[in-house]
């Protein structure tokens, strides 16, 4: 299973609205077929393993990370596909807890006479599939807060430039690329567009096809028309959240361009409100979202409760007196509170190290 759950990981980013799985089929103790979820969630782990395996897959134990499907979608119900193998028992990780699967397939393979074992590595295969499993029962995506600090959490001060605006480490940055190819969306706002005229893309090699929906928080759509963010719409999908009194014409003009422009129901402070945009994202089928902001905007999705893992990449150095905090005084009380036990792991990356918190 664990090997399984290794799999399922390679689809993280990608697969999205469907959860990423593996699947493992085991006979006389020698691994005859494997697979995991495809880029946009299909085929199926339980459809690669078994076509692998070809006829070897009969009287074989099949491990599966998430409940095998049972209803009909672009390809036929896996649980179905397994029974039509003969394969002689599945082990389970997890229960999905999509009403179109949510205990279906597990009946299909009992009344088919297949042995089942259930909640093998339960905990593991839940923090896969966190930001499916959030979307299907709460209604909103997996967020992670990626962060860049000094040593005492500080950022560069607006408007630094050249090498000033780099807190870590070329090696800490490739990491943080990354991250943004195994989310499916990347959050931020207007502020660092109009700082840094970013693009947000993944930039890390053999990792330019994973396509992450970039997500712009800006209110009353100043993005500048000559920003990298513009020009680079065939690289990646832009969506900008914007206020519902936004300039209809401008809406208009980024709309004929191929930019996705969603009208905020709600505001707070002028800003788009963050539980609503939860639920709007999740909507819109993503599972997992990677919060790389500016100090408002971070601190925002922390006081809302919306924060469910942290990702810090920590530089061995202090900025001096013009840094400033990554986030307010609130947020980072709430924060310290979270993060009191420590970190899970920590990773080398470069000189820095990166500290990752599972909330």
């Amino acid at each position: 299973m664990r090997a399984a759950l290794s799999l399922a990981r390679r689809g993280l980013g990608n697969t999205a609205p469907n959860p990423t799985v593996g699947c493992i089929l085991v006979k006389n103790g020698m691994v005859v077929g494997r697979g995991w979820t495809q880029p946009g969630g299909r085929p199926h782990a339980e459809a690669m393993a078994l076509e692998q395996a070809g006829a070897a897959a009969s009287g074989a134990t099949a491990y599966v990370t998430l409940e095998p499907c049972a209803h009909q979608g672009v390809t036929p119900p896996c649980a179905e596909a397994l029974v039509a193998a003969n394969i002689k028992r599945c082990v389970v990780a997890l229960e999905d807890p999509d009403e179109r699967v949510a205990g279906k397939g597990l009946k299909i393979l009992k009344q088919a006479g297949i042995n089942i074992e259930k909640n093998v590595l339960k905990k593991e295969a839940w923090r896969t599939n966190l930001g499916f499993l959030k979307r299907i029962t709460e209604h909103r995506p997996e967020f992670t807060l990626k962060l860049a600090t000094d040593r005492d959490g500080h950022i560069p001060p607006r408007g630094a430039e050249g090498e000033a605006k780099w807190i870590t480490s070329s090696e800490a940055r490739r990491r943080g690329h990354l991250l943004r190819a195994q989310h499916d969306a990347v959050i931020f706002g207007i502020g660092t567009v109009l700082d840094d005229d970013p693009k947000y893309t993944c930039r890390l090699a053999g990792c330019h096809e994973n396509s992450t929906v970039r997500v712009l928080l800006d209110t009353r759509l100043r993005i500048p028309q000559d920003s990298k963010l513009l020009k680079s719409l065939a690289d990646a999908p832009l969506w900008i959240v914007c206020g519902a009194d936004a300039n209809a014409g401008r809406i208009h003009d980024l709309e004929i361009q191929g930019v996705t422009v969603i009208s905020a129901a709600h505001l707070n402070d002028g800003r788009p409100d963050l539980v609503w945009l939860a639920g709007e994202l999740a909507k819109r089928g993503l599972n997992r979202v990677l919060v790389e902001a500016g100090p408002a905007i971070v601190s925002g999705f922390l006081q809302a409760g919306l924060v469910d893992a942290v990702q810090w990449f920590r530089a061995d150095k202090a900025l001096g007196a013009d840094s400033v905090p990554a986030f307010n005084d609130v947020a980072g009380k709430t924060l310290g509170e979270k993060l009191a036990s420590g970190p899970e792991t920590v990773l080398n990356a470069g000189p820095d190290h990166l500290e990752i918190y599972h909330l």
